[in-house]
């Protein structure tokens, strides 16, 4: 059993998790049957997780929605998707390994998937870029989605990036004009394009496979203009401060959900999506599909309008002391 990652408010969750290990090795060496007490102390462990992720702040989720257990893309692709043929490069500069994507099958419809890849031990963070893309990887990702266009095939992608990599190469490639080439584009694109936050959703490195006719968000996953520390770093001019930061954002599913920038928040097992990623992809399959079923009838102008009209929509709001000055 590979060992779990806890996370410093998950430490009393920790404790009896240690506790019911002991226990169990100690049933396989001894005579003495404690199973019956082993089963009390793994309900108690539930409860106990329930209880904890029932009451997350902010800055609590986005810790989970980092959290290096968590399934990445190329985790949903095995569990979700069939058939999945990954295609490589930009055919302008190089292939960035921080984005994947390639032709897939789902429940038997043939599509497009794509999305970030922040890579497991330290050799592939490093090869993948912590997720983070350069331009090369937006344009590749914008070559896949046009390649699905021409064979009419739906697209899905899969957002988890802390942000764009902001480094000088990738500024000297036009990284602002990659992000705003692709939001452009995904905005016309003639097939359905559902989206995903499985992750974190930093930034305009998010919103360049973003655009989409449905998105989703993982329970505990977050998304917003800007990280934490980054906005605490501006604010405050301390990154000590993330936590506020992580609070007066509004990064979470159910945040979004509210205001209505995301469609459909899916749900996570007990403890996070890390806990049980088998159940997790069982329960992204269904929301995933449900929301194909929303889109794959319309014809592509509607699809285009209908995404037209959504990002217009974005930022309305009411000034409720204008209204009550003018009553």
């Amino acid at each position: 059993m590979a060992k779990k990652t806890f996370l410093d408010f998950e430490q009393p969750i920790a404790e009896l998790e240690t506790k019911i290990e002991e226990l169990r090795y100690v049933q396989t060496e001894s005579a003495v049957d404690i199973s019956e007490e082993i089963e009390q102390l793994s309900k108690k462990s539930q409860q106990l997780t329930k209880d904890i992720y029932s009451n997350l702040t902010p800055w609590q989720v986005t810790k989970i929605a980092r959290h290096s257990d968590r399934p990445y893309t190329l985790d949903y692709v095995r569990d979700v998707f069939t058939h999945f043929v990954e295609l490589h490069g930009d055919r302008h500069f190089s292939d960035d390994l921080s984005i994947v994507g390639g032709l897939a099958r789902f429940n038997g419809q043939p599509c497009m998937v794509l999305g970030h890849q922040k890579g497991r031990d330290t050799k592939e963070r490093t090869a993948r870029n912590f997720g983070m893309t350069r331009p090369e990887g937006y344009r590749k990702a914008l070559r896949l989605m046009k390649l699905a266009e021409k064979f009419k095939l739906p697209v899905f992608t899969f957002v988890d990036t802390p942000g764009a990599f902001p480094g000088i190469d990738a500024e000297e490639r036009s990284q602002s004009e990659a992000i705003g080439r692709n939001i452009f584009e995904m905005a016309q694109l003639e097939v359905p394009i559902i989206s995903t936050i499985i992750g974190e959703g930093g930034s305009g490195g998010a919103l360049a496979i973003a655009v989409a006719d449905q998105v989703l968000m993982l329970q505990y996953s977050v998304y917003s203009v800007i990280s934490p520390e980054g906005c605490a770093s501006i604010l405050w001019k301390t990154s000590e401060r993330a936590s506020d930061a992580a609070e007066a954002l509004g990064i979470t599913a159910h945040r979004l959900k509210a205001l209505g920038l995301v469609d459909k928040i899916v749900n996570e097992p007990v403890g996070g999506a890390h806990r049980d990623p088998k159940q997790m992809a069982s329960f992204l399959k269904r929301a995933l599909n449900d929301a194909y079923r929303q889109v794959a009838d319309l014809k592509p102008k509607e699809l285009v309008e209908r995404r037209y009209a959504r990002i217009n929509s974005y930022g309305r709001f009411s000034d409720t002391k204008a209204d009550s000055r003018k009553a």
